[in-house]
């Protein structure tokens, strides 16, 4: 499932929340409900389950925050979308408790993934992880935000293979595909890469207050009920 929206729609950031919104919800329905499959063991086949892992550290607040993780650098404008972004969401969500990885003052580059998959999921067992991320693209795609209900894959326009990261994606088109991604890095404009990362960053704090809203509303339903 994927959504997108242009960076110069009025109303990409509310249809961006939207959107997330959803997506968040069908991967948690997604996660709690166990799937069957058979497999052959050696003596013959035997059935068993999938999706029991998230279920097993689920805390089983349905509006518990996500976990955000920003990736990219602030040595080049076409990778900062993700640190942009980060530092956007830190101000923006000041006084709620949330967990936001990748900023202009400490980014989270693609290359320290691994890493970070393993602390997240040490971390924040049982967590949902919004993942964000600069990409090219075709020529026609540029300025276009997409979010999906799949991981994102950081490094990908490099041809790098890093793994995957997340839960819900979001990448930004910032620049067209190339060969070398030259534009990518040196020649993509800081007022694209800005008006995207506030359309990302109010769309994940419209979700993340929406959610702490949400969970207190239905905690004060159970203590008074």
């Amino acid at each position: 499932m994927e959504y997108t929206f242009h960076i110069y729609n009025k109303i990409a950031a509310d249809g961006a929340a939207l959107a997330l919104e959803k997506l968040l919800k069908t991967d948690l329905e997604h996660k709690l409900t166990p799937r069957r499959f058979r497999k052959t063991d050696g003596a013959g086949m035997r059935s068993t389950q999938k999706n029991t892992g998230f279920g097993k550290y689920f805390s089983g607040d349905f509006e518990a925050p996500p976990i955000i993780v920003c990736i990219g650098s602030d040595l080049a404008v076409g990778d900062s979308l993700g640190p942009i972004t980060g530092s956007m969401l830190k101000y923006k969500t000041q006084g709620l408790r949330t967990f936001i990885y990748g900023t202009l003052s400490s980014p989270v580059t693609a290359k320290e993934i691994k890493y970070l998959r393993a602390f997240l999921k040490e971390t924040h067992k049982g967590s949902q992880i919004i993942a964000v991320d600069a990409a090219v693209g075709a020529e026609g795609d540029v300025g276009l935000l997409k979010l999906s209900d799949s991981p994102l894959f950081p490094g990908a326009g490099a041809n790098k293979r890093l793994g995957s990261i997340g839960d819900i994606s979001i990448m930004g088109i910032v620049s067209e595909k190339s060969l070398a991604n030259y534009g990518l890095l040196n020649t993509t404009r800081l007022n694209l890469v800005y008006t995207m990362s506030e359309i990302v960053s109010e769309a994940i704090a419209t979700v993340l207050y929406n959610r702490v809203k949400n969970s207190l509303s239905t905690a004060s339903q159970r203590e008074n009920g």
